[in-house]
């Protein structure tokens, strides 16, 4: 895979889009001088979009590379304003609450219907073959059963861009999207994560029919 660049015109679309969480985590924390920060964070974020490390990472079409580095920038802000891990990842999920509502939403009303647990199936067979296809994902096992799948994920490309910027246990925002997810069905789907890569050896789910 060769290197993939964004245009300046995609650079101010992406970092227009994504300011806006951060901008709700500096209202939400009460910070002064917000606009200041503002440019601060929007120049950090245009320049990781022009790096070498962007284009790089910017290969694989299942994942949202342009969101993840919007997140490690404001991680990376964060860190520099003196915040902990454990005061970061709370306050970077509270500010896209409205980005995740509205897919919960969608999945209460699919976990009403007993086919639920079939349609989770074939939702995670289909990202298996997208992340295998392009390499952003290793499987070391996938069982998508009857009742039960199971897997077990040995490297992710997500917590390989954070560990990039030395910030690999903040991944954890994105390995916590799953149980935000799987907070939508559980009428008919049991999600059990025993392990995740932004703190251990593996991913390590299970999912499970009720």
């Amino acid at each position: 895979m060769g290197f993939n660049r964004m245009n300046q015109k995609e650079i101010d679309k992406n970092i227009k889009s994504f300011s806006k969480f951060y901008r709700n985590i500096l209202l939400d924390e009460g910070v002064e001088d917000i606009d200041s920060k503002m440019i601060s964070y929007n120049t950090r974020l245009k320049e990781m979009y022009n790096s070498k490390e962007f284009a790089e990472h910017n290969i694989y079409p299942s994942t949202n590379v342009s969101f993840v580095y919007a997140v490690i920038a404001m991680c990376l802000e964060l860190k520099d304003a003196g915040y902990t891990n454990d005061r970061i990842i709370p306050a970077v999920e509270k500010s896209m609450e409205s980005r995740w509502s509205t897919f919960v939403k969608i999945l209460k009303f699919i976990d009403r219907f007993p086919f639920c647990f079939s349609v989770v199936r074939k939702w995670n067979k289909s990202d298996h073959a997208d992340r295998v296809k392009d390499g952003s994902i290793t499987y070391d096992r996938f069982v998508p059963g009857e009742e039960k799948v199971e897997y077990s994920i040995s490297k992710c490309m997500y917590v390989e861009m954070f560990a990039s910027y030395g910030i690999r246990p903040l991944c954890k925002i994105f390995c916590n999207t799953d149980r935000i997810a799987y907070s939508g069905l559980t009428g008919h789907v049991e999600f059990i994560r025993h392990s995740d890569l932004s703190d251990g050896d593996a991913c390590f789910d299970e999912i499970i029919k009720k």
